[in-house]
């Protein structure tokens, strides 16, 4: 089943995300454990709040990284935690 984006993705009430100083890294918390996010990972999901749209979202990251041309990699890893529950 392919689902669409939602407009403006949010982190699902199921999941926390918050910097873990013990591993020097982002993670997204849950009661069975825990992900690990990598740098870019977690600079997406930092932003998925339910108010900024995917496009913000990629227009933010591209300004603060200097950077041109990720929206396809920022659409596929928010499509990859829709699949897995971690975006509404």
């Amino acid at each position: 089943m392919n689902t669409a984006l939602p407009t403006r993705p949010k982190l699902s009430r199921r999941f926390r995300l918050q910097y873990e100083e013990a591993q020097s890294r982002w993670v997204l918390l849950y009661p069975e454990g825990m992900v690990q996010l990598n740098p870019s990972a977690a600079e997406i999901l930092r932003r998925c709040d339910g108010e900024r749209s995917v496009d913000a979202i990629v227009t933010e990251l591209e300004a603060a990284f200097n950077a041109q041309g990720i929206g396809p990699e920022v659409r596929n890893l928010l499509e990859e935690g829709q699949r897995r529950g971690w975006i509404d």
